[in-house]
């Protein structure tokens, strides 16, 4: 089928005036970066700006936000004035508090050790992730905007405090297309009843092609619904339907160049017909033996939902995709299904939460450098924000966006080490912050992509991951 100029440019997702940023684009320009076939593959691989440190990330978003002052980040101080007001000099520059105001200081009851060459800290919470100290580049000046759960979760994910920007996985999968044609390159992977927080616009390709979005794989044995094919239908028959289909398809396509949904379709069309085999293999742990199991923790109901997400994500490494977020689910807290959102009864929140994650975290990690994946994969632990020194309800933290722990571990990042630090309350980040956008900016430097050249032509307006801000933190990289 004959497309037009502007068909071409259309369907090859540059858009017009994509000439004029080509070379900007990963490959260095349309000829390099797509196929000029009847209908372009967006999902096509495309060469980096520069060569690449790692080929995967696994993003694992501890969803409610875990208090890291509980986990990582010991502050003595905040031990030694328990129960105390919090000085003055400590709130200078918050302007607002959260939801629950300025409460009492509040030390939990925890101990704290100091592991590996590098000396760092870890509670009692994470024993088995503070065995793999050495690998961990801690990030402990860590600041967002926003202090409630479904607008920081957002910005976390796609760097704006309202839905239509794509998400980070998005951009990824955009800029660098599919490493593997027999799966998506992009997915998400939950435990729980109902999908996480602020549900699927947090994978969401945004103003990108619909064929860039994250496909969410369900807990259980069937984590993609309608997969596959139904009993009374024939391989023959269903290649021919699926033909007559993506020629209808293509015809409307040619219609409506402009219709990214359409596209998506027709992709996803053909991407689920080779997902028949290729996805039930890539998450069915059957051949895995028991003692990998036991690594991640499957072998024990605490561990088990999340340890076979974990699982799963190493398998979807090993084949390719690029791009794997894990969305903690709740657990059961005196009856209730909480998250890590613990305005109160941090003990049994963090005791129980914890106690789901450490091991498989940790089993990951193990299982990764044992395979020799961990040199190309990136571990990103992530929360929308952090919790307060100071008390909420007696026993609980309220929400706090200005000075968190996150950490990386695995290709390109300097294992062992840790980058800025709270005050002594661990309240506020002090020195150089590190954005959500400069996170951002730090794993796509990771993947070979510049994230000042990472361009689509959004309505004239030449739209990047990180917005108009973010900063690699080169300090992290080696």
């Amino acid at each position: 089928m004959k497309q037009s100029r502007r068909q071409f440019l259309m369907t090859t997702g540059v858009g017009i005036g994509g000439f004029a940023v080509s070379g900007l684009l990963p490959g260095g320009g349309i000829i390099s970066s797509v196929l000029a076939a009847d209908v372009v593959d967006p999902l096509a691989p495309k060469q980096p700006h520069f060569p690449a440190k790692i080929k995967s990330v696994i993003w694992l978003h501890q969803d409610g936000a875990p208090s890291t002052l509980d986990l990582f980040d010991y502050k003595p101080e905040l031990v030694k004035r328990a129960g105390q007001e919090v000085p003055a000099s400590f709130l200078k520059g918050i302007k607002t508090s959260t939801q629950g105001g300025v409460g009492k200081l509040f030390a939990s009851n925890r101990t704290w050790k100091q592991y590996g060459e590098s000396g760092a800290w870890f509670s009692d919470l994470v024993p088995n992730i503070a065995q793999h100290a050495d690998k961990i580049a801690f990030i402990k000046s860590s600041t967002t905007v926003g202090a409630t759960h479904d607008i920081s979760i957002l910005k976390l994910n796609t760097g704006d405090l309202q839905p239509g920007r794509p998400s980070l996985g998005a951009w990824i999968t955009y800029a660098l297309g599919s490493a593997n044609p027999d799966l998506p390159p992009y997915v998400v992977l939950y435990n729980g009843k109902k999908e996480p927080t602020g549900g699927s616009v947090n994978w969401s390709s945004g103003f990108l092609p619909a064929v860039y979005q994250g496909t969410a794989f369900r807990p259980g044995p069937v984590p993609i619904l309608n997969v596959e094919r139904p009993e009374l239908v024939g391989a023959g028959q269903q290649r021919e339907n699926l033909d007559l289909l993506a020629r209808l398809n293509r015809h409307q396509a040619s219609q409506h160049p402009e219709d990214t949904e359409l596209q998506a379709r027709l992709n996803s069309y053909e991407l689920a017909y080779r997902m028949e085999t290729s996805a039930p293999e890539a998450v069915n742990l059957n051949k895995e033996s028991d003692a990998t199991k036991a690594l991640y923790g499957l072998d024990n109901e605490a561990t088990k939902a999340y340890g076979t997400n974990l699982l799963r994500a190493r398998r979807l490494v090993e084949r390719g995709v690029r791009f794997i977020q894990v969305v903690t689910g709740p657990q059961d807290i005196k009856g209730q299904e909480r998250n890590w959102d613990a305005h109160e009864d941090l003990e049994d929140n963090h005791g129980t939460h914890a106690r789901s994650v450490d091991k498989p975290i940790a089993g990951l990690l193990a299982d990764l450098e044992a395979r020799g994946l961990l040199e190309t994969t990136l571990v990103v632990w992530t929360s929308e924000f952090g919790r307060t020194p100071y008390g909420q309800s007696g026993n609980g933290r309220d929400h706090n966006p200005w000075g968190y722990t996150q950490w990386l571990a695995g290709g390109g990042v300097k294992a062992g080490y840790t980058f800025g630090e709270t005050d002594e309350l661990g309240l506020q980040s002090q020195g150089k912050k590190v954005d959500t956008y400069d996170l951002h900016a730090t794993v796509l430097q990771l993947f070979g992509l510049d994230h000042l050249k990472t361009i689509y032509m959004q309505k004239g307006r030449a739209e990047r991951p990180t917005v108009v801000y973010g900063e690699v933190v080169k300090e992290l990289l080696v």
